[in-house]
């Protein structure tokens, strides 16, 4: 992958936790920057793990499906895209949100970390299938995902939901684009 892709992936794996810290810093009353970073290490430490466990996976089945491997990467990044677009399209839900308490403890955080990260899990496993520089991508998945998330909580209060949805749209977006530029350089290849 080139630096471009790897920027990229990066921040695209990180709109689920910049939209989930938007919600967030909306529902505590004007967050302090410490309350943030703590939140945007969180979701970037696990975020930066689970490529490296999704990865560790796809190793494993790689010996199984290497002549389809491309179209697996496309498949995997076509569905988190979409599922990223619709997510993003969808209205937020009013009662979650006015349910939820006005601080977050660090186990909450980290379960919602946990739950934005399945994608960069299933990320991980597509990436076993390139020619990558895996703990250089999962680094700049945590890295980016850590600036993310703190910015989404400072945001948040002001911006509210109605951004990070956008976000999440357009990390949809670039996710479909990489799956389908990786696709068509391999189908090239032929």
């Amino acid at each position: 992958m080139t630096l471009l892709s790897t920027t990229l992936l990066a921040f695209s794996m990180s709109t689920d936790a910049f939209a989930a810290a938007i919600g967030k810093g909306a529902m505590i009353d004007h967050p302090r920057f410490r309350e943030a970073l703590r939140t945007g290490l969180i979701f970037g430490v696990v975020e930066g793990l689970t490529p490296l466990l999704g990865w560790a996976i796809g190793l494993g089945a790689s010996h199984y499906i290497q002549a389809w491997d491309h179209w697996v990467v496309f498949i995997l990044l076509l569905a988190l895209g979409v599922r990223m677009i619709r997510g993003g399209l969808s209205a937020p839900d009013v009662e979650e949100e006015a349910a939820s308490p006005r601080r977050h403890a660090w186990w909450l955080v980290a379960a919602t970390a946990v739950i934005t990260s399945i994608d960069a899990l299933t990320v991980g496993i597509g990436l076993a299938f390139l020619e990558t520089n895996i703990l250089l991508t999962a680094l700049a998945i945590g890295l980016a995902t850590t600036l993310m998330a703190t910015l989404g909580v400072m945001l948040g209060r002001r911006l509210g939901v109605l951004i990070g949805q956008r976000a999440e749209v357009l990390g949809g977006v670039i996710l479909i684009g990489i799956g389908t530029t990786i696709l068509t350089q391999h189908l090239s290849l032929w």
